[in-house]
């Protein structure tokens, strides 16, 4: 999301002397993509930020992709897994991926990181689906709730803390910056008219946290399928001040406004973010079409160049059967799929949809990984068959 904001004391000009109450200097630093020709920040800390005190031994942390599996659909049901794990870090599990994205789910229990976490390579989009609390990083605190997307930037220094209650998180990580969408913004980069959201519905961060102690602070630096442990001699939340365009945010599911339409509209007009080779999209409580013979539940179609993956929040879905909140379901590109028997038959006449649900298209083929069999519903590939008997959701929660 590029547009500037600043926080806290910055000098007049960028690359000039920025001097402490006892006369030194500020350590400026930038922050960016791209090279120096993406989105940047400038920084200003109170220590150098590159006072490594140690360096540990790197940990393995990766996924396991299983690529010589059928080519069929797949339903991976979650909602049970109540937890995956204590730390925020060891309780993610990445179910699906490829060289572009990975889908990771994330419930930990323990309320605080002890330790500052950054991803080298990749953005970080971390949908809440429970929980609430803070992202803290080095530009400020995020406070974020049920329904938000976290947009991490690569390079950003956070922490996340959670309040008291059940965790449940929906990771997408990219390996490519996280951007809105193109055809909503004007060449300035600025949201149109006619864009579903706008700059008003961004959350940035505000206030910041500003630890001056020295100490030891480790710093888990995830790159390359590794998770690199450097402590460094202070913290890195020694921010005074910093402006520009590269910093994380919060933005509402609840502030998207869905586009609709006479007839049945095709998935772009949920598009929130895009990336290289992927899409995010944001299914919302939304009236249906109004042709006096229009048919809401999607058509059939073939996905010729993407996998679609959507993950369930909320509501019933009138395409599907048998799905529960936090299920995800994966259609590869190459069959066709569509609504589920007696589904388009009974959408007719409804007026309106109260599903809620995040929906990932990419270009190229996305794996199961080993994690994900656990989940796997092995049934769901013939679940369109007349005669199958579909098992009820298993959330008593569900919207009507």
């Amino acid at each position: 999301m590029a547009y500037y904001h600043r926080v806290g004391q910055i000098p007049h000009k960028r690359h000039t002397q920025f001097r402490q109450p006892d006369g030194s200097l500020y350590s400026e630093q930038l922050v960016g993509t791209l090279g120096f020709h993406g989105v940047s920040s400038l920084l200003y800390h109170i220590h150098p930020p590159t006072q490594i005190k140690e360096v540990g031994a790197p940990v393995p942390y990766g996924a396991k992709y299983l690529k010589e599996r059928p080519l069929q659909p797949s339903h991976l049901r979650t909602l049970a897994q109540t937890t995956t794990g204590g730390d925020y870090l060891q309780a993610r599990q990445t179910l699906l991926g490829n060289a572009d994205v990975t889908l990771s789910i994330c419930n930990p229990t323990e309320r605080r990181m002890q330790y500052y976490y950054k991803n080298a390579l990749a953005d970080e989009v971390i949908f809440v689906h429970e929980g609430r609390g803070e992202l803290w990083s080095q530009l400020g605190k995020v406070a974020f709730e049920p329904g938000d997307y976290v947009v991490v930037p690569r390079t950003i220094i956070h922490q996340l803390h959670f309040e008291e209650g059940p965790v449940r998180l929906f990771i997408i990580e990219s390996f490519s910056p996280i951007e809105t969408c193109r055809r909503y913004r004007n060449h300035f980069g600025q949201l149109l008219e006619h864009a579903p959201y706008c700059e008003r519905d961004m959350r940035p961060p505000h206030e910041l946290i500003i630890q001056t102690e020295p100490g030891e602070y480790l710093v888990q630096i995830k790159k390359e399928g590794f998770l690199h442990q450097l402590t460094y001699a202070h913290s890195p939340f020694d921010v005074v001040g910093w402006d520009g365009y590269f910093y994380p945010y919060a933005f509402s599911i609840h502030d998207f406004e869905p586009i609709t339409g006479r007839i049945h509209q095709p998935p772009p007009v949920h598009q929130t973010f895009e990336a290289h080779n992927f899409v995010i999209c944001s299914f919302v409580p939304r009236l249906f079409d109004y042709h006096p013979l229009s048919i809401p539940a999607p058509y059939n179609h073939s996905n010729v160049d993407s996998d679609e993956v959507l993950y369930y929040v909320a509501g019933n879905f009138m395409s599907r059967k048998g799905i529960d909140l936090a299920s995800f379901t994966v259609h590869p590109s190459g069959i066709p799929h569509g609504p589920h028997p007696g589904t388009v038959e009974a959408s007719i006449g409804k007026t309106e949809t109260r599903e809620l649900a995040v929906m990932v298209d990419t270009f190229r083929p996305l794996y199961l990984t080993d994690v994900a069999l656990q989940y796997l519903d092995e049934k769901y590939p013939m679940s369109w068959n007349p005669d199958f008997v579909h098992e009820p959701p298993r959330s008593a929660d569900m919207m009507d």
